[in-house]
């Protein structure tokens, strides 16, 4: 028989004798793994030399006209062409930097180093800030540093041009000026790793510059022979400038797409997990079939490609099938669209790690 007490139980008494609930397991990514069919790691020398014969080619023809037009009505769409296949080279080479376009490590590194040439990326500095610290904690508070939310008390200690400058990163305009500021020149070439890394980061930014260089005198050189000083000057900005700076608008723009909107959530040190990171914090965003296949090669199919970087680009669409048939409750899909992106932009300024939700800027007054 039960002891009845006349007095009310301490609550070490009730928790003494209340049944004891059972532990609550986290979810692990390593489940989400095995749930992926085998098929999805099979990668494909053919599939990727197309994809990479198609990104040269893409590249190759708007330069060319560029370097026979200055038409306006035919330069603003050339450079547009230019921009987006910057980016395509870029993905592919992405993708070799993980390790997942080709068979061979060597060979994949010798592809991402040549994709990403045209994009003046630092292959082995990206494969740090990228591949180590931004797959290996996304949306871990202090740690993951691309589109790290700013809290309304760290915004209240900026002074007036900082404020400025978060204004403008955080607007529907802003995505390639922190993509520039941000990863490209802080994070990279800016940036030199301690220890083993520091000397292959060092010698790839020798060997980008030094190739940058080369080519840039060149062009000048042909500027000049063809068109005096002025074209000189015009022929290099034309054919590489502009593209890049259209380049880091549109990959500023996606990453900020994967990682920035009003349901996706950013994780403090401790609720942080690879499960939080990787499922709940990207998305699948469906895009038009033709600009996917001939510039983006799936990379907006993003959860895939976080819960196992080694899926090939051509594999992750069967991935995310799977995925999204094993947690329907937890994978984050929709189309892709302009009001979407602008409503994030609207509503994505500030952050409470605490509460979990984004706030305006008007949360950050006293």
């Amino acid at each position: 028989m039960r002891r009845v007490s006349l007095v009310d139980d301490t609550p070490d008494q009730l928790a003494a004798t209340a049944p004891r609930r059972p532990k609550v397991r986290e979810r692990s990514l390593n489940e989400v793994r095995e749930i992926i069919p085998a098929t999805c790691y099979r990668r494909s020398a053919g599939r990727a030399s197309l994809a990479l014969v198609q990104a040269v080619v893409l590249y190759l023809l708007p330069l060319t006209g560029l370097a026979l037009t200055d038409r306006w009505y035919l330069v603003l769409p050339l450079w547009l062409l230019a921009g987006l296949a910057v980016s395509g080279l870029f993905v592919l080479g992405h993708d070799a930097s993980h390790g997942a376009l080709l068979e061979s490590r060597r060979v994949n590194r010798l592809v991402a180093q040549a994709c990403m040439a045209p994009s003046a990326h630092v292959e082995a500095a990206w494969d740090l800030g990228h591949n180590r610290i931004h797959h290996g904690y996304t949306t871990r508070q202090g740690f993951d540093f691309v589109w790290h939310p700013t809290t309304p008390e760290e915004y209240r200690a900026m002074g007036r041009l900082a404020r400025l400058q978060h204004r403008l990163e955080w607007s529907f305009l802003g995505s390639g000026t922190y993509f520039l500021r941000t990863v490209w020149w802080q994070k990279m070439w800016r940036f030199n790793a301690p220890g083993q890394r520091r000397s292959a980061i060092i010698r790839d930014k020798i060997t980008l510059g030094s190739v940058m260089l080369v080519v840039t005198a060149a062009t000048v050189v042909i500027g000049a022979l063809t068109g005096g000083w002025v074209q000189a000057i015009w022929l290099p900005i034309k054919l590489f400038v502009v593209p890049f700076l259209l380049f880091i608008h549109i990959i500023g723009w996606t990453v900020y797409v994967h990682h920035v909107d009003p349901d996706i959530r950013w994780w403090t040190r401790k609720e942080w997990s690879q499960f939080h990171g990787q499922m709940d914090s990207t998305t699948i965003l469906r895009v038009n079939p033709i600009v996917n296949t001939l510039w983006f090669h799936n990379i907006f199919v993003h959860v895939p490609h976080h819960v196992d970087v080694r899926i090939p680009f051509h594999q992750l669409p069967a991935a995310a099938d799977a995925i999204r048939a094993a947690y329907p409750d937890t994978v984050r899909s929709g189309r892709l669209s302009l009001r979407s992106y602008l409503k994030a932009a609207k509503a994505c300024k500030l952050y409470d790690f605490d509460a979990g939700r984004w706030l305006p800027y008007s949360a950050a007054k006293a």
